[in-house]
């Protein structure tokens, strides 16, 4: 069975947790006031907004090394929400992969949005969570966790597809 942490309890955070809870994995959610719980989980989803992202990790960066990091961010401008706020040739991924160098870093979740994920459906199709990464096997545990939930999972490839030089051609 597959544990998994998620920090962060938001829409997102919540409805990943229900459906890593669905396929039967251990799900732990990790709030805000959280800072002196231990991460237990081997799957690690950072559900933060991504200006949260850099304090999550100096916060707990070194008890997520070893283990498989999600990063679902979109690091747009939150204020006019049409540009990014990574460089063209980089992604919220990177990023997160450069800081946490001992972790086996995807990025999923951030083209679906927390209701269809919740769902499970749109419309009449099942929901497609697409996961971008550099090591298969973590991918593979991810897929494992996406599709026992209910939902599709799509490998998109390298960790290098979640970048974009503009949000709608951006993973990121």
């Amino acid at each position: 069975m597959t544990s998994i942490s998620i920090i962060g309890t938001g829409n997102m955070g919540q409805a990943i947790a229900s459906v890593a809870g669905k396929g039967g994995a251990t799900v732990q959610l990790i709030g805000e006031g959280d800072a002196a719980t231990q991460v237990t989980g081997d799957v690690v989803v950072l559900a933060v907004p991504y200006p949260a992202l850099s304090a999550v990790i100096a916060e707990r960066g070194a008890s997520l090394a070893g283990k498989i990091v999600v990063d679902i961010t979109n690091p747009l401008n939150f204020e006019t929400f049409d540009s990014l706020t990574v460089p063209a040739d980089s992604s919220a991924a990177a990023e997160v992969a450069a800081a946490l160098p001992d972790s086996r870093v995807l990025k999923a979740f951030n083209t679906t949005f927390a209701g269809t994920l919740a769902a499970g459906t749109i419309g009449d199709l099942t929901t497609t969570v697409l996961i971008a990464g550099d090591d298969a096997d973590a991918k593979s545990t991810l897929a494992g966790i996406v599709t026992s939930g209910g939902l599709r999972a799509v490998d998109a490839g390298s960790l290098k597809r979640a970048r974009g030089s503009k949000p709608s051609a951006s993973c990121s």
